[in-house]
């Protein structure tokens, strides 16, 4: 009796309007159609078996080409080496150590190094993240001369690189003042890092002020509509209405600054000469391993034995921004999709 029922349930399941099965009411249905919508179909079928297979490779690629660098990195950092010199060792260190993270560490002068890179890093952020939400409000909610022009000169601070207004900057810094007559000398200061970003000029601040703008272009002006008539002004609107409400751009623009100050060499190797930064040490780590480790910046190490003490840097370099977007991944990409970049 179950087996009967059951089997009238498939039966059931199978059917369309009229008793006809889904294959019969397909039969039927392609014999009524045109040879172009039956091209369609077969096209779409065909398509639509093709695309998981493609989308697999694709998603299989892009991973291998981002995982690979970080898993050799790992492999490398906790190996002794003369692993490097042993071609039985792939992935798996055949000697497990910390020495090489603790040597690199000694070498990068980690402890000191990261108080500076936090100290100019996030200092240089927040200041930035401030001046360009204050830009980007001002592009779009208000409108006085020379706008349009003056927002061509963002899009240029996005599409011009560094290097080309370096020199000026250089000079400028060198001889902040009227004159020459009454000027100070802000090079190796971190007042080369600050006053750019406290003037929205900092390292890719066109891109933020893009952001804020985008943003805060997509609020309902009925916000502050409703705080004007309470009696706020332009400034009380900003800071009590629309910054509560922009908090993922805000977080969003945090973390692009954060990530680019931490990764910068360029601008910090030509406004510093004695600092101590993330990137800095890095791109030196070969002559301070040698004075570290052997006293002496004329010792020959083989160019294998090095990867392991590079990796290691890198490894300490991007492991704190690691943390931090793992932490706030989520909030990171809502900030991005209320933005208007993407779509």
């Amino acid at each position: 009796m179950s087996d009967s029922l059951s089997a009238a349930d498939n039966v059931k399941t199978h059917e369309i309007g009229g008793g006809l099965t889904k294959k019969q009411a397909k039969k039927i249905r392609m014999e009524t159609m045109t040879k172009e919508e039956i091209g369609y179909l077969r096209r779409k079928a065909l398509l639509d078996r093709v695309w998981p297979v493609f989308r697999f490779l694709i998603i299989f690629g892009l991973s291998f080409v981002i995982l690979y660098p970080l898993i050799y990195m790992i492999s490398c950092a906790f190996r002794e080496r003369n692993d490097m010199n042993d071609p039985t060792v792939m992935w798996i260190p055949r000697h497990f150590t910390l020495e090489i993270i603790k040597e690199t560490m000694t070498a990068m002068d980690f402890g000191e190094t990261i108080k500076n890179t936090l100290i100019l890093n996030i200092g240089c952020s927040l200041v930035q993240v401030l001046s360009c939400a204050v830009t980007g409000y001002g592009f779009a909610r208000f409108k006085f001369k020379g706008k349009g022009f003056l927002f061509g000169v963002v899009i240029m601070m996005i599409l011009v690189p560094t290097q080309i207004i370096s020199l000026p900057l250089y000079n400028q810094f060198r001889y902040f003042g009227i004159n020459e007559s009454i000027s100070i000398n802000l090079i190796d200061t971190m007042a080369t890092m600050y006053l750019p970003a406290l003037t929205a000029n900092g390292i890719r601040s066109g891109l933020m002020i893009l952001i804020f703008r985008q943003f805060f272009k997509g609020l309902p002006r009925e916000l502050e509509d409703a705080a004007y008539i309470d009696g706020c002004g332009p400034l009380k609107t900003f800071i009590r209405v629309m910054v509560p409400n922009a908090a993922s751009a805000f977080l969003t623009v945090f973390l692009f600054s954060v990530v680019w100050y931490w990764n910068d060499y360029y601008v910090s190797s030509t406004f510093f000469n004695n600092n101590k930064t993330v990137a800095l040490m890095l791109q030196n780590l070969d002559s301070q391993l040698r004075m570290a480790l052997f006293s002496s910046s004329t010792v020959e190490i083989s160019s294998r034995e090095q990867i392991v003490w590079k990796e290691a840097g890198c490894l300490l370099s991007i492991t704190p921004i690691l943390i931090l977007y793992t932490i706030l991944q989520k909030h990171f990409t809502e900030g991005i999709e209320r933005s208007g970049l993407v779509g």
